[in-house]
């Protein structure tokens, strides 16, 4: 929708869903994860202990090498 051009902020879009902006944040973030772990998602086949919620946690933007942390993180 952002893409589109349909909504010009994070807020106008969180507002046209009626959900927290900054929810809308952390989501937008989960599209900086790397593509092998999206594969692996989607695939049914991420490391034991991936959750959305961790995945939610702060993690690093560069993913020139993998972080232990994202593949391992459990809440």
């Amino acid at each position: 929708m952002i893409e589109t051009g349909r909504y010009g902020t994070l807020n106008e879009l969180a507002a046209a869903e009626k959900i927290n902006s900054s929810y809308v944040s952390r989501l937008l973030r989960l599209t900086l994860l790397p593509p092998d772990i999206v594969e692996a998602i989607l695939d049914g086949r991420q490391p034991e202990g991936m959750t959305l919620p961790g995945l939610m946690e702060p993690f690093p933007v560069e993913w020139d090498v993998p972080s232990p942390r994202a593949l391992t993180h459990s809440r």
